[in-house]
Protein backbone atom coordinates (compact mmCIF):
# COMPACT_ATOMS: atom_id res chain seq x y z
CA UNK A 1 0.00 0.00 0.00
CA UNK A 2 1.03 3.62 -0.59
CA UNK A 3 0.12 6.73 1.40
CA UNK A 4 0.31 10.12 -0.35
CA UNK A 5 -1.14 13.61 0.03
CA UNK A 6 -2.97 15.08 -2.96
CA UNK A 7 -3.14 18.73 -4.11
CA UNK A 8 -6.08 19.44 -1.79
CA UNK A 9 -4.16 18.18 1.24
CA UNK A 10 -6.17 14.94 1.44
CA UNK A 11 -4.45 11.75 2.56
CA UNK A 12 -4.82 8.97 -0.01
CA UNK A 13 -4.07 5.30 0.63
CA UNK A 14 -4.08 2.97 -2.36
CA UNK A 15 -2.62 -0.20 -3.82
CA UNK A 16 0.82 0.48 -5.30
CA UNK A 17 1.48 0.30 -8.14
CA UNK A 18 -2.18 0.62 -9.17
CA UNK A 19 -3.14 -1.79 -11.92
CA UNK A 20 -6.62 -0.40 -12.57
CA UNK A 21 -6.82 3.38 -12.94
CA UNK A 22 -9.68 5.69 -13.93
CA UNK A 23 -8.88 9.22 -15.12
CA UNK A 24 -11.52 11.97 -15.01
CA UNK A 25 -9.50 14.80 -16.62
CA UNK A 26 -8.78 14.77 -20.39
CA UNK A 27 -5.35 16.45 -20.29
CA UNK A 28 -4.22 14.14 -17.51
CA UNK A 29 -5.58 11.09 -19.33
CA UNK A 30 -3.58 11.99 -22.43
CA UNK A 31 -0.48 12.49 -20.31
CA UNK A 32 -0.95 9.12 -18.60
CA UNK A 33 -0.89 7.38 -21.97
CA UNK A 34 2.37 9.22 -22.71
CA UNK A 35 3.73 7.63 -19.53
CA UNK A 36 3.03 4.15 -20.96
CA UNK A 37 0.03 3.40 -18.77
CA UNK A 38 -2.15 2.04 -21.55
CA UNK A 39 -2.68 -1.31 -19.81
CA UNK A 40 -3.47 0.29 -16.45
CA UNK A 41 -6.09 2.81 -17.62
CA UNK A 42 -9.41 0.99 -17.42
CA UNK A 43 -11.79 3.98 -17.42
CA UNK A 44 -11.97 7.57 -18.71
CA UNK A 45 -14.56 10.26 -19.44
CA UNK A 46 -16.18 10.76 -22.82
CA UNK A 47 -14.13 13.95 -23.14
CA UNK A 48 -10.89 11.99 -22.80
CA UNK A 49 -10.39 11.58 -26.56
CA UNK A 50 -6.60 11.45 -26.89
CA UNK A 51 -4.70 9.46 -27.95
CA UNK A 52 -7.59 8.48 -30.22
CA UNK A 53 -6.87 4.79 -30.75
CA UNK A 54 -5.72 3.94 -27.27
CA UNK A 55 -8.53 5.61 -25.31
CA UNK A 56 -11.09 3.43 -27.07
CA UNK A 57 -9.83 0.49 -25.00
CA UNK A 58 -10.83 2.23 -21.75
CA UNK A 59 -14.45 2.24 -20.59
CA UNK A 60 -16.35 5.51 -20.98
CA UNK A 61 -17.63 6.30 -17.47
CA UNK A 62 -19.55 9.47 -18.41
CA UNK A 63 -18.61 13.15 -18.37
CA UNK A 64 -16.12 15.14 -16.36
CA UNK A 65 -18.99 16.41 -14.21
CA UNK A 66 -21.66 13.71 -14.67
CA UNK A 67 -20.25 10.22 -14.21
CA UNK A 68 -21.98 6.85 -14.37
CA UNK A 69 -21.21 5.43 -10.94
CA UNK A 70 -22.35 1.91 -11.83
CA UNK A 71 -19.73 1.71 -14.60
CA UNK A 72 -17.05 2.69 -12.10
CA UNK A 73 -18.26 0.04 -9.66
CA UNK A 74 -17.99 -2.55 -12.45
CA UNK A 75 -14.34 -1.57 -13.03
CA UNK A 76 -13.34 -1.70 -9.32
CA UNK A 77 -10.46 0.78 -9.75
CA UNK A 78 -7.40 0.81 -7.50
CA UNK A 79 -7.09 4.58 -7.98
CA UNK A 80 -9.13 7.42 -9.53
CA UNK A 81 -7.41 10.55 -10.82
CA UNK A 82 -9.35 13.83 -10.74
CA UNK A 83 -8.64 17.55 -11.17
CA UNK A 84 -10.22 20.31 -9.12
CA UNK A 85 -11.44 22.45 -12.02
CA UNK A 86 -12.45 19.58 -14.29
CA UNK A 87 -14.41 17.63 -11.72
CA UNK A 88 -16.91 18.69 -9.09
CA UNK A 89 -16.52 18.48 -5.34
CA UNK A 90 -19.69 16.38 -5.23
CA UNK A 91 -18.18 13.82 -7.62
CA UNK A 92 -15.05 13.48 -5.53
CA UNK A 93 -17.04 13.15 -2.31
CA UNK A 94 -19.18 10.42 -3.85
CA UNK A 95 -16.25 8.47 -5.28
CA UNK A 96 -14.07 8.67 -2.18
CA UNK A 97 -16.71 6.72 -0.27
CA UNK A 98 -15.69 3.70 -2.33
CA UNK A 99 -12.26 4.28 -3.88
CA UNK A 100 -9.01 6.23 -3.41
CA UNK A 101 -9.34 9.51 -5.35
CA UNK A 102 -6.26 11.66 -5.98
CA UNK A 103 -7.11 15.25 -6.92
CA UNK A 104 -4.71 17.50 -8.81
CA UNK A 105 -5.05 21.27 -9.21
CA UNK A 106 -3.32 22.86 -12.20
CA UNK A 107 -3.41 26.65 -12.54
CA UNK A 108 0.10 27.46 -13.81
CA UNK A 109 2.87 26.06 -15.98
CA UNK A 110 4.80 25.14 -12.81
CA UNK A 111 1.70 23.31 -11.55
CA UNK A 112 1.66 21.37 -14.82
CA UNK A 113 5.28 20.30 -14.37
CA UNK A 114 4.57 19.29 -10.78
CA UNK A 115 1.50 17.37 -11.89
CA UNK A 116 3.52 15.32 -14.38
CA UNK A 117 6.26 14.53 -11.88
CA UNK A 118 3.74 13.64 -9.17
CA UNK A 119 1.76 11.56 -11.63
CA UNK A 120 4.93 9.61 -12.33
CA UNK A 121 5.52 9.14 -8.61
CA UNK A 122 2.05 7.90 -7.67
CA UNK A 123 1.71 5.68 -10.76
CA UNK A 124 5.22 4.17 -10.74
CA UNK A 125 6.45 6.05 -13.81
CA UNK A 126 8.97 8.44 -12.22
CA UNK A 127 11.70 8.19 -14.84
CA UNK A 128 9.30 8.53 -17.76
CA UNK A 129 7.61 11.54 -16.14
CA UNK A 130 10.91 13.24 -15.34
CA UNK A 131 12.02 12.83 -18.94
CA UNK A 132 8.75 14.28 -20.26
CA UNK A 133 9.05 17.32 -17.98
CA UNK A 134 12.63 17.88 -19.12
CA UNK A 135 11.63 17.63 -22.79
CA UNK A 136 8.84 20.18 -22.34
CA UNK A 137 11.02 22.50 -20.27
CA UNK A 138 13.69 22.47 -22.99
CA UNK A 139 11.10 23.00 -25.73
CA UNK A 140 9.55 25.96 -23.90
CA UNK A 141 12.79 27.88 -24.33
CA UNK A 142 11.79 28.18 -27.99
CA UNK A 143 8.34 29.63 -27.39
CA UNK A 144 7.68 32.87 -29.27
CA UNK A 145 7.35 35.97 -27.10
CA UNK A 146 4.98 38.77 -28.06
CA UNK A 147 6.03 41.49 -25.64
CA UNK A 148 3.93 44.64 -25.34
CA UNK A 149 0.89 43.02 -27.00
CA UNK A 150 -2.53 42.78 -25.36
CA UNK A 151 -4.55 39.61 -25.85
CA UNK A 152 -7.65 37.97 -24.45
CA UNK A 153 -8.63 34.32 -24.76
CA UNK A 154 -12.36 33.78 -25.35
CA UNK A 155 -13.88 30.45 -24.35
CA UNK A 156 -17.63 31.11 -24.74
CA UNK A 157 -20.04 33.15 -26.88
CA UNK A 158 -23.41 33.52 -25.14
CA UNK A 159 -22.44 35.17 -22.89
CA UNK A 160 -18.95 36.13 -23.96
CA UNK A 161 -16.51 34.66 -21.48
CA UNK A 162 -12.74 35.05 -21.38
CA UNK A 163 -9.89 33.57 -19.39
CA UNK A 164 -9.00 35.40 -16.19
CA UNK A 165 -6.34 34.97 -13.54
CA UNK A 166 -5.39 31.78 -11.68
CA UNK A 167 -5.77 29.60 -14.77
CA UNK A 168 -3.30 27.52 -16.74
CA UNK A 169 -4.30 29.35 -19.93
CA UNK A 170 -3.44 32.71 -18.37
CA UNK A 171 -0.08 31.31 -17.29
CA UNK A 172 0.47 30.24 -20.90
CA UNK A 173 -0.50 33.66 -22.27
CA UNK A 174 1.98 35.23 -19.87
CA UNK A 175 4.70 32.82 -21.00
CA UNK A 176 4.01 33.90 -24.59
CA UNK A 177 4.54 37.52 -23.57
CA UNK A 178 0.93 38.69 -23.76
CA UNK A 179 -0.78 41.06 -21.34
CA UNK A 180 -4.32 39.97 -20.48
CA UNK A 181 -6.42 43.00 -19.41
CA UNK A 182 -9.05 40.76 -17.83
CA UNK A 183 -6.99 39.23 -15.03
CA UNK A 184 -8.41 41.88 -12.69
CA UNK A 185 -12.01 41.00 -13.52
CA UNK A 186 -13.82 38.86 -10.91
CA UNK A 187 -13.67 35.11 -11.38
CA UNK A 188 -11.35 32.81 -13.25
CA UNK A 189 -13.52 32.94 -16.40
CA UNK A 190 -15.24 36.34 -16.30
CA UNK A 191 -18.17 37.34 -18.47
CA UNK A 192 -17.41 40.35 -20.67
CA UNK A 193 -19.29 42.61 -23.05
CA UNK A 194 -18.26 43.99 -26.42
CA UNK A 195 -17.78 47.31 -24.66
CA UNK A 196 -15.37 45.63 -22.21
CA UNK A 197 -13.45 44.22 -25.16
CA UNK A 198 -13.32 47.60 -26.88
CA UNK A 199 -12.15 49.38 -23.74
CA UNK A 200 -9.39 46.79 -23.28
CA UNK A 201 -7.80 47.96 -26.58
CA UNK A 202 -6.72 44.45 -27.47
CA UNK A 203 -4.18 43.69 -30.15
CA UNK A 204 -5.50 40.12 -30.44
CA UNK A 205 -8.62 38.24 -29.44
CA UNK A 206 -7.98 34.50 -29.38
CA UNK A 207 -11.08 32.41 -30.10
CA UNK A 208 -10.78 28.91 -28.69
CA UNK A 209 -12.00 25.88 -30.63
CA UNK A 210 -13.23 24.41 -27.34
CA UNK A 211 -15.20 24.39 -25.10
CA UNK A 212 -17.15 26.73 -27.40
CA UNK A 213 -16.47 25.77 -31.02
CA UNK A 214 -15.40 29.11 -32.45
CA UNK A 215 -14.93 28.81 -36.21
CA UNK A 216 -14.04 30.97 -39.19
CA UNK A 217 -17.53 32.50 -39.43
CA UNK A 218 -17.01 34.14 -36.05
CA UNK A 219 -13.95 36.05 -37.26
CA UNK A 220 -15.90 38.36 -39.59
CA UNK A 221 -18.51 38.97 -36.91
CA UNK A 222 -15.93 40.03 -34.33
CA UNK A 223 -13.89 42.07 -36.81
CA UNK A 224 -16.97 44.24 -37.36
CA UNK A 225 -17.56 44.61 -33.64
CA UNK A 226 -13.87 45.15 -32.82
CA UNK A 227 -12.29 46.84 -35.87
CA UNK A 228 -9.03 47.60 -34.04
CA UNK A 229 -8.49 44.05 -32.78
CA UNK A 230 -7.28 41.00 -34.73
CA UNK A 231 -9.41 37.93 -33.89
CA UNK A 232 -7.54 34.63 -34.28
CA UNK A 233 -8.86 31.08 -34.07
CA UNK A 234 -6.76 29.10 -31.59
CA UNK A 235 -6.70 25.33 -31.19
CA UNK A 236 -7.96 24.98 -27.62
CA UNK A 237 -6.11 21.68 -27.16
CA UNK A 238 -2.82 23.53 -27.52
CA UNK A 239 -3.68 25.21 -24.23
CA UNK A 240 -4.02 21.87 -22.43
CA UNK A 241 -1.38 21.14 -19.80
CA UNK A 242 0.57 17.89 -19.80
CA UNK A 243 1.95 16.10 -22.82
CA UNK A 244 0.17 18.54 -25.20
CA UNK A 245 2.67 21.17 -24.07
CA UNK A 246 5.27 19.55 -26.32
CA UNK A 247 3.19 19.94 -29.47
CA UNK A 248 2.09 23.42 -28.39
CA UNK A 249 5.56 24.91 -28.90
CA UNK A 250 5.69 24.28 -32.65
CA UNK A 251 2.00 25.23 -32.95
CA UNK A 252 2.56 28.65 -31.37
CA UNK A 253 5.69 29.19 -33.45
CA UNK A 254 3.67 28.63 -36.64
CA UNK A 255 0.52 30.42 -35.52
CA UNK A 256 2.04 33.56 -34.06
CA UNK A 257 4.72 34.05 -36.71
CA UNK A 258 1.98 35.41 -38.98
CA UNK A 259 1.27 38.32 -36.69
CA UNK A 260 3.43 41.23 -35.60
Amino acid sequence: MMNVTDYLGRNIEYTFPPKKIISLAPAITNTMYALNLENEIVGRTRFCIHPKRKVQKAINIGGTKDLKIERIHDLKPHLIIAEKEENTKEMVELLEQFYPVYVFEVQTIDDAFNMMNDLGFILNRKNKANLLVQQISNAFRNLPNKKDKKAAYMIWKKPYMVVGDHTYIQSMLLELGFTNPFINFPGRYPEVTIDDLKQAKLDYLFLATEPYPFREQHLAELRKLLPNTEPIIMDGEMFWYGVNMLEAVSYFQRKLSKFN
